[in-house]
């Protein structure tokens, strides 16, 4: 006799995951709605190239933080009211940046809403594992592409759209309907996960310990060179403070009984490959997202709906890459072939986009884009799917999270190198072509003094309403700039190969992670042989156990 499970009947499994899937769409679009319009953002509030960077690093950095957190608890307590939890946060928190006055304001609010990113990215994973075993997961992984990726086109080219025909603000209240039928649909379909029967217990000390680390390296990476120098008394200040509280954060994750991010997990070669690959992703994935939409308005002149329409081939690599690659996963349970090839496509959009101009013919930005869209569809799932595979039931949350958290921390250090890298080389610029554009200024009189005004505040322009003779230097130097801040994310990619090469090649489970858990749950209490039951009948129990186990399976198949 066999149990039904949500396995057993896909259009179930269907119906649970569509209020995850709306969830994730909700997350996504509040996210890229703003990409296409930051600039036009950040020139109205008077904002400069820092401001334009923490924008994007204030979410990253709050994401990175809480996920491992939101894991941990989805171990200890409901993951569903979890989740709940959590999409509420971002929404409310993305609605109320909609009406902020000044850069500060709005980075704020983007903080909090990292809070709530964070437990909708982690959290996802986790319940998903839940009902569908890792053999059966690859095409349902690929739904969650399918939805990232259409959220992703749809984002930038529906908030380009808003900012220039209603204003920008309205970009961060589109998402509040969606938002209420996410949470109406969640509470519908998503079966009730069962609560741990262990005392909740929060690493409060390693939150606040792993918070100080990253924090000060962000703001280290970010101000050096600009507001203080670089091995001035504020880099050693900010940089020992975070080596501190990170060797702090080690020693009290050892201690502790209920640890934030069990350091035990890197004795597993697949959780800490797949790690180090997740960094590079991430750099590559949040890097991308943020500056080729900068790259499109700044050096290409285009306007936001222009820069969303012209960000597609990078969206439809990822779609085709995420649900094809997903599917083929699940039809012949190969995993780390692709994870191989969609490692070397993200070093290879990553090493061409580093090469990019004002002038560079755009079917080669496309394809570009196209070959680093599809390597992070490749990448970025399966290799949280690779480590969920391996991991224990019982920290399948902290285990799925962990690498989520790496990925967001490298795309938080990322895109902060990136955004300081592209800041020091635009001023540098700036300052080589100050005699060129004086005299381009010279000829435009009043027109040229306003200008000159502009560009010398520090706030970023409006590329797409200077004169043309003005516009081609300014797009050449942030062009310059940006193919530089690519640069950077060259080395992590060749590292994420080396580390996809040497995971282990395990066989995908066709068991849920519940199923798991009930399988060691039984064979402990077999293998516990009572008194008065001599071991050949210890012995047959286990085989029973074993033969259930398999003809499950094999009814399934």
């Amino acid at each position: 006799m066999t149990t039904s499970t949500p396995q057993a009947a896909p259009r179930r499994v269907l119906a649970a995951l569509s209020g995850l899937l709306l969830g994730m769409f909700v997350s996504m679009i509040a996210s890229t709605v703003v990409s296409t319009s930051l600039p036009v953002i950040i020139h109205d509030l008077e904002g400069d190239q820092s401001a334009f960077t923490w924008v994007v690093t204030a979410t990253l950095l709050t994401t990175a933080i809480s996920t491992p957190i939101w894991g941990k608890l989805a171990d200890l307590v409901n993951r569903k009211v979890l989740y709940q939890v959590a999409l509420v946060i971002f929404v409310l928190a993305t609605a109320a940046a909609g009406f902020a006055q000044d850069p500060g304001t709005l980075i704020a609010f983007r903080a909090v809403q990292g809070l709530g990113a964070g437990g909708l990215a982690a959290l996802s994973q986790v319940l998903m594992a839940d009902i569908i075993s890792p053999r059966e997961r690859g095409r349902y992984m690929g739904l969650f592409g399918a939805v990232m990726a259409v959220a992703t086109v749809g984002g930038p080219l529906l908030g380009g759209v808003i900012t220039d025909a209603f204003g920008w603000r309205w970009n961060f209240f589109v998402s509040l309907p969606i938002a209420v039928a996410a949470l109406i649909m969640v509470q519908r379909t998503l079966p009730h996960s069962t609560r741990s029967e262990k005392k909740v217990r929060i690493d409060y000390l390693g939150i606040v310990l792993l918070s100080a680390a990253v924090s000060l390296l962000l703001i280290w990476v970010t101000s050096a060179g600009s507001s203080f120098d670089w091995w001035g008394v504020e880099t050693m200040l900010m940089v020992g403070g975070a080596i501190v509280a990170a060797i702090l954060f080690v020693v009290v994750e050892f201690r502790s009984a209920e640890p934030l991010v069990p350091l035990t997990l890197f004795r597993d070669r697949t959780f800490t490959l797949s790690v180090i690959a997740s960094i590079a992703t991430g750099i590559a994935m949040f890097g991308a997202s943020v500056f080729l939409g900068q790259y499109m308005q700044m050096a290409r002149g285009a306007t936001p709906t222009e820069a969303g329409l012209m960000t597609i081939p990078m969206i439809a690599g990822l779609l085709l890459a995420s649900v094809g690659v997903g599917a083929l996963i699940t039809r012949f349970g190969h995993w780390k072939p692709y994870l191989i090839v969609g490692s070397i496509l993200l070093t290879a959009g990553a090493v061409l986009l580093s090469t990019i101009h004002y002038d560079t013919d755009f079917f080669l930005v496309s394809v570009y884009m196209f070959l680093l869209g599809a390597g992070v569809g490749m990448t970025m799932q399966n290799l949280v799917l690779a480590v969920q595979n391996t991991a224990k039931p019982s920290e399948i949350g902290v285990a799925s999270s962990g690498v989520t958290f790496f990925r967001s921390l490298g795309g938080t250090v990322g895109v902060s190198v990136m955004g300081a890298a592209l800041a020091t080389r635009v001023t540098d610029l700036f300052t080589d072509s100050r005699e060129r554009i004086g005299a381009v200024l010279a000829g435009m009189g009043a027109e040229g003094q306003a200008w000159a005004e502009q560009l010398q505040s520090g706030t970023l322009p409006q590329v797409s309403t200077m004169p043309e003779s003005l516009r081609v230097i300014v797009e050449d130097i942030y062009a310059q700039g940006i193919s530089s801040a690519f640069l950077i994310a060259v080395p992590f990619a060749v590292i994420s190969i080396i580390a996809v090469l040497f995971l282990p090649n395990t066989s995908l489970s066709r068991m849920t992670t519940a199923e798991r858990r009930h399988a060691s749950e039984a064979d402990l209490a077999t293998v516990s042989v009572p008194e008065g039951m001599d071991a050949v009948t210890a012995t047959g129990s286990v085989r029973v156990v074993e033969d259930a186990s398999h003809r499950t399976m094999d009814d399934r198949d």
